[in-house]
């Protein structure tokens, strides 16, 4: 348990001490606030969908997590090359336990990313349904940030090379994102594209963030939340496998 914190404090302490990281994050998300929410929200409220910056916000939060989480496995990598892993895999503690500490760490840091972006929406025009459903809210950004910061430890636990960790990542988390429903709504969509959806997990995400900030959902929130904890689950699993078997 004390190697669990000891790892994810350490994840904790490299976000905070890494301000251009901190800034750098936020930027994506801002210009998706402002370029979508203001450019596209008179054409989405012709089509009588209603307020777009309410209805991306939820989305815009999804996508900064999902960016933060991934970047966690980088971290990995980094580490490896730099021999930092080496130090950490030779210490008296399991393996396993290194693996849950980084992820829980991840997710910590992608969660908080969440949060600021969630305040900047805010800040920007953006206001929930209701004050009460921000609570849960916050609990789903956390399942979210557990389940990506899980898949990039998994990823980046066969990888040795930082350039075929981002070409793979590129490749998952923009179709990921721009198939969740994030920037349009589900309800409307051709039936491929839809049964695509069905199958990103980051889909349930935004779907359970809409319902408590917002107010709508696609799917059943039971629906939401078992595949959220699911797939959580199975990545923890194989993320932990892969993880025992990194060479260093």
């Amino acid at each position: 348990m004390n190697a669990v914190y000891i790892m994810w404090l350490r994840e904790v302490k490299r976000f905070v001490r890494s301000k251009s990281r901190i800034v750098g994050s936020l930027g994506q998300p801002i210009l998706f606030l402002v370029a979508l929410g203001y450019g596209l929200g008179p054409v989405f409220q012709k089509a009588g969908q209603g307020n777009y910056l309410e209805f991306i916000a939820p989305g815009i939060i999804g996508m900064s997590i999902i960016f933060s989480a991934i970047f966690n496995g980088m971290q990995v990598i980094w580490d490896r090359q730099f021999g930092f892993l080496k130090e950490t895999m030779v210490a008296p503690v399991s393996r396993l336990s290194i693996m849950f500490g980084r992820t829980i760490g991840g997710a910590t840091v992608a969660s908080a990313q969440g949060v600021l972006v969630l305040v900047i929406a805010i800040a920007a025009g953006f206001r929930p349904v209701s004050w009460i459903g921000v609570a849960p809210a916050l609990g789903v950004m956390l399942l979210i940030a557990l389940l990506f910061s899980a898949l990039g430890i998994m990823v980046a636990s066969r990888l040795k090379d930082m350039q075929g960790f981002q070409l793979i990542m590129n490749f998952l988390v923009m179709p990921l994102f721009f198939l969740s429903g994030a920037l349009f709504p589900l309800n409307n969509v051709p039936t491929a594209l839809l049964m695509v959806a069905r199958f990103d997990p980051l889909s349930y995400g935004v779907d359970a963030l809409r319902y408590f900030l917002i107010g709508t959902a696609t799917f059943p929130l039971v629906l939401d939340g078992g595949v959220l904890i699911g797939v959580t689950a199975i990545f923890l699993a194989l993320g932990s496998y892969f993880f025992s078997k990194i060479e260093i």
